[in-house]
């Protein structure tokens, strides 16, 4: 993958890249599950280094929401969208009917596995820079990935801070059961802010409320 920016070898490639569904419907061969738990490890140590370094005033509390909020499901499900992490996945045919190329816990899983793969075919400097090059764009703006973490409560916060008015959600669904999507629609006071959607009525209201969210403090 040439977005990766690195070379890793082919074997340890394909692994990163397959998800335990695929393993299951191929004979339970390997898949990508101890290169992720290899990966959560050095991308742990990686952000937690740089916060560390960059932020001489932080306490530990507010190190340690920082790094939740880079090292989170949202955040690194980004990254693996930034890099169309999706479009190589190796899954079984049960996750790909349910859109799993693009969901967030596979793709952060793939990620850390990724991280993992590097780790062991590279080594730890080329890990760490890889892990620094990916999250570079989470670390400027940890806030966001803090709401992310949980939008709608985010959301409901910012209305009431700023006084506008409830927050309501209106959510449509569409296409086959096996397929079905959702579209959510979020409002303040009656006021159309943003839309998101999802395989799931809550994940569309999710991806809403962060739009809307992201929306509303992009000037702050």
């Amino acid at each position: 993958m040439r977005a990766l920016g690195v070379t890793i070898d082919p074997g340890l490639l394909e692994l990163a890249l397959t998800h335990r569904s695929f393993a299951y419907e191929h004979g339970g061969i390997p898949h990508n599950e101890r290169l992720e738990f290899l990966g959560d490890s050095i991308l742990g140590q990686a952000v937690t280094v740089k916060l560390f370094r960059d932020n001489p005033d932080l306490d530990e509390g507010a190190l340690a929401k920082r790094r939740a909020a880079v090292v989170s499901t949202i955040a690194l499900a980004e990254v693996a969208r930034s890099i169309s992490l999706g479009e190589h996945l190796r899954l079984g045919r049960g996750e790909e009917l349910t859109g799993g190329r693009d969901k967030d816990s596979i793709l952060a899983d793939t990620v850390e596995a990724i991280i993992g793969a590097v780790y062991l075919d590279a080594g730890g400097d080329v890990a760490t820079e890889l892990v620094l090059r990916l999250v570079a764009p989470l670390m400027s703006n940890p806030e966001r990935f803090g709401a992310a973490m949980d939008p709608k409560t985010a959301l409901q916060e910012y209305a009431a801070r700023e006084s506008r008015g409830p927050v309501s959600y209106a959510v449509e669904g569409s296409g086959p059961d096996h397929l079905r999507t959702y579209r959510a629609v979020v409002s303040l006071a009656g006021d159309e802010i943003a839309s998101g959607e999802g395989t799931s009525k809550k994940q569309a209201e999710v991806s809403a409320a962060l739009a809307a969210w992201m929306l509303l403090t992009a000037d702050a």
